[in-house]
């Protein structure tokens, strides 16, 4: 492409202005500071750019010294989705977690702490939290992430993150409109399709959109699913039904419409990346989120000149740039002046402490023990254990970079423990695990079990050969097996694998 862009032209920095671009390495790199000072407004993080809030603080204050309003985003939901604990597991449970505790002064007082922690390290965007309702537990990309199946209860919830997080002057960016709980497909390799009706989505997947509008939510990703019944044609990021017709029109949102990542397989296997964004802005959304693998400055040129040839060119409206670039800014300009508060006094853990203060000084901790659920009459672990924790392929969102599981708290907990990990690829992970346990009593560890097979398959067998196996479930439960000791944490944070330790050893 022959590049029509000027760094003093007025329309390369508004298109400079609608990307929210990752880059790689721990450190600004001199591209992205050159593009921050000729219009980049926002930069978005993960995981790659994170080694110690120490060295995040420094990062941001890199970025800032080049503009000092700048948008850095980060996809930090806490649960199993984590950037600020990539390495170690999140200090905070997820969302299920929370939605399944139903106590929205809680989920306020996790998301003001969470928000606290990013606005130290000079983060005030957040690409969270989700709002979508979990309506197909064979979800192979939300489940646990979702606060619920009740669209009611999600609501709620939603609001109460937002309000939390905003407290501590961190944008919120509800998410993944106009709702990605009902699909089977991950829309990081394919486009999802939600074929229900218009009284279905008003009476399920935008109650808790709603919520987060009237909570004042500063910004809105939308999904890359297709929903016939707004748009046969388009997925929702590329929808003017869909963004200006329903999100703008119907619902009066008036904050910023932030796309997910443009190259996810539902957007470039399709439109490709540049004409994906291209027509993404046109459509109503406001700022590009470019993630994962597309961390160069080549990529952003690509991207700022399709978006000035399409406005020289008279298929992107020069106006709608501007309007997109102009609610960009007004976001960076609230971020800069926002002060955390603290939220309101509320039932933050269950001894009535203030929210931020449970009675281990731990508000995160405090949540996923009180999500814990323990069922079964099987009896306590007291001595040393072996512990399989059967490993499913990765969700994308979630990354396998994170460890997970109750191994090493056990390990601390009941001195001698063993373990090991077993894939589909084992061809008899049952007697994998009986062969290495010996003697010792096995704890099976799974995550959304009833999505694979194979690893229901594998602990069937294990509670066949050995009842007195215990049960770990770290995603979404479904039925518990009958007279063991079945433990769920409602998901994988760190902090619930700790909770889930403590339970089966009654410490």
């Amino acid at each position: 492409m022959t590049t029509l862009a000027s760094p003093t032209d007025t329309v390369t920095r508004d298109a400079l202005a609608v990307l929210q671009p990752g880059f790689t390495g721990t450190s600004a790199p001199d591209w992205l500071l050159r593009r921050v000072g000729e219009g980049l407004t926002a930069v978005g993080l993960f995981g790659r750019n994170i080694q110690s809030p120490e060295q995040l603080a420094a990062l941001t204050a890199q970025l800032r010294a080049e503009r000092d309003d700048v948008l850095v985003a980060i996809d930090e939901e806490g649960g199993d989705v984590t950037r600020l604990e990539v390495r170690n597991g999140s200090s905070f449970p997820g969302n299920y977690a929370l939605g399944s505790v139903d106590d929205p002064a809680l989920t306020r007082a996790v998301a003001h702490e969470l928000g606290r922690r990013l606005a130290e390290c000079g983060v005030n965007l957040n690409w969270a939290p989700s709002a979508d309702v979990n309506s197909n537990p064979g979800n192979p990309v939300i489940g646990v992430r979702s606060f619920g199946a009740d669209p009611a209860l999600v609501a709620r919830h939603t609001a109460a993150y937002i309000e939390g997080i905003q407290a501590a002057g961190v944008a919120a960016c509800t998410k993944h409109f106009p709702g990605h709980g009902d699909t089977a497909v991950d829309s990081h390799q394919a486009l999802p399709r939600i074929d229900v009706d218009l009284d279905t989505l008003h009476a399920r997947e935008l109650v808790p959109f709603k919520a987060a509008i009237a909570a004042g939510s500063k910004a809105v990703m939308s999904a890359h699913i297709l929903l016939p019944a707004l748009d046969p044609d388009r997925p929702a990021t590329l929808s003017p039904q869909i963004l200006t017709g329903l999100l703008r029109g119907e619902l009066g949102y008036e904050g910023l419409i932030v796309t997910d990542a443009v190259e996810m397989q539902a957007i470039s296997a399709t439109y490709g990346i540049e004409r994906g964004s291209v027509l993404a802005v046109a459509a109503g959304a406001d700022a590009l989120c470019v993630g994962g693998g597309l961390e160069d400055d080549a990529t952003v040129r690509r991207l700022r000149d399709a978006l000035v040839a399409a406005v020289r060119s008279g298929e992107l409206p020069e106006e709608r740039l501007a309007d997109a670039a102009a609610r960009v800014r007004a976001l960076a300009s609230w971020t800069r002046g926002a002060g955390g508060a603290t939220p309101e006094p509320g039932a933050a853990a269950q001894e009535g402490t203030a929210p931020g203060t449970g009675a281990d000084g731990d508000v995160g901790l405090t949540a996923a023990r009180r999500a814990v659920r323990v069922t079964g009459d099987g009896a306590r672990l007291d001595g040393p254990v072996h512990v399989a924790a059967f490993t499913p392929v990765a969700n994308i969102a979630v990354g396998d970079e994170t460890p997970w599981g109750v191994a090493a708290e056990l390990a601390r907990l009941l001195p001698g423990t063993t373990s090991d990990t077993y894939g589909r690829e084992d061809a008899d992970p049952a007697a994998g695990v009986l062969r290495a346990a010996g003697d010792r009593r096995v704890v099976a560890v799974v995550r959304d079990a009833h999505r694979h097979p194979w690893m229901a398959a594998a602990v069937q067998a294990l509670l066949t050969a050995r009842p007195d196996t215990a049960v770990v479930e770290m995603g979404l439960p479904q039925s518990a097996p009958r007279g063991t000791l079945y433990v769920e944490t409602r998901g994988a944070a760190r902090v619930c694998g700790l909770a889930a330790a403590e339970a089966l050893t009654g410490r």
